[in-house]
């Protein structure tokens, strides 16, 4: 299939994103444009500088870049305008839900009231619902970086917006600090009604993987690459049917892989892992979702039996209720009906 073919066809799968950061949609010029609100000088010139120096050669160059720029958001309306502007660029990428993953810690060691963070997010997420039809989870999470102690913490702000909350991850720093450091939260965090995810497996080994799966008792792995290091977890991925949110650019930028071509991704499938895509820090990794999926499928060579695969998986992984999720997988199956062609070229 031929690039404009193949960015039409992806334009038109209806998307589900279960791995974005709202903090790390932060666009450039949006930066620039708060941080001249709130007199905050940033340590670039431009837009055109900072995004220069969107080249990292591992996880924690880019965060050092990513709590650099999340500094300048200081205000519910800095919040709100984060998560609106994410919403409008997803809803023109056909993407009709979404499970947001947002950092209270990365506010809240800065002064910033978790009330703050959370209402101008959640304000923005009803307003794409009712204007873009977007619906939405929010998942709060913890810093793997800080300690299980702040992490407690943060849960204790959470309760008086329980009912907004869907579910709990684990991000940030991944080397050094295993899953395993956070057990008691996360148990804690069940306890509360909150469902349970965690990065784990993307620069670190594939024993946090098991530890995530094991001791924290998590329904959804986020990243997960180093599964493919062993065959007996890559079969109790596919018996368990523990969907991964693989993020294919972003792994690119930070050298998890030296070249899309090669991802683990398309194996993945062959083995019957509920691999899924989706784009966890776009602002910074160049590609929203159809861009992670037209650079996936060139450089994969995907099928569009594959890409069909890709989507109806970011379903059945998400959150949405059975029947909505089946109404999904239906729309899907459907538009692909009317394609053809099962090579791309």
């Amino acid at each position: 299939m031929n690039p404009s073919h193949l960015k039409e066809l992806i334009q038109g799968i209806p998307k589900t994103e279960l791995h974005l950061h709202i903090e790390g949609s932060l666009e450039a010029d949006l930066m620039f444009k708060i941080a001249r609100r709130n007199n905050i000088e940033l340590a670039y010139k431009s837009v055109e500088d900072l995004k220069k120096a969107y080249k990292f050669n591992n996880l924690q160059e880019f965060l050092d870049l990513y709590y650099l720029g999340a500094q300048v958001l200081l205000h519910e309306q800095d919040f709100f305008e984060l998560t609106y502007e994410y919403l409008k660029k997803v809803h023109q990428q056909n993407v009709v839900h979404v499970e947001v993953f947002f950092d209270p810690q990365t506010h809240t060691e800065r002064g910033v009231p978790f009330s703050m963070v959370i209402n101008g997010i959640y304000r923005a997420l009803k307003k794409g619902e009712q204007e873009y039809g977007i619906t939405f989870k929010l998942i709060m999470s913890y810093l793997r970086h800080l300690s299980e102690e702040a992490a407690f913490k943060t849960l204790e702000e959470s309760l008086p917006f329980k009912e907004w909350i869907d579910g709990v991850g684990l991000d940030s720093s991944e080397l050094g600090n295993p899953p395993s450091k956070f057990i008691n939260v996360f148990k804690a965090s069940a306890a509360q009604g909150y469902k349970l995810v965690a990065h784990a497996g993307e620069e670190g080994p594939k024993e946090y993987i098991y530890e995530a799966l094991d001791l924290l008792e998590v329904i959804r792995i986020d990243h997960g690459n180093r599964c493919v290091d062993d065959e007996i977890l890559v079969k109790r991925l596919v018996k368990e049917q523990i969907p991964l949110t693989l993020c294919p650019l972003s792994n690119l930028e930070l050298k998890v892989v030296q070249k899309l071509e090669d991802h683990p991704i398309a194996k993945m499938l062959d083995k019957g892992i509920l691999a899924t895509i989706h784009s966890d820090d776009p602002a910074y990794f160049g590609g929203y979702m159809n861009e992670n999926y037209y650079e996936t499928a060139k450089a994969l060579n995907l099928s569009t039996t594959q890409l069909k695969q890709l989507a109806i998986n970011g379903f059945k992984a998400s959150w949405l209720d059975q029947e909505a999720k089946e109404k999904h997988i239906e729309q899907v199956k459907e538009y692909f009906e009317t394609y053809s062609t099962t090579q791309l070229r």
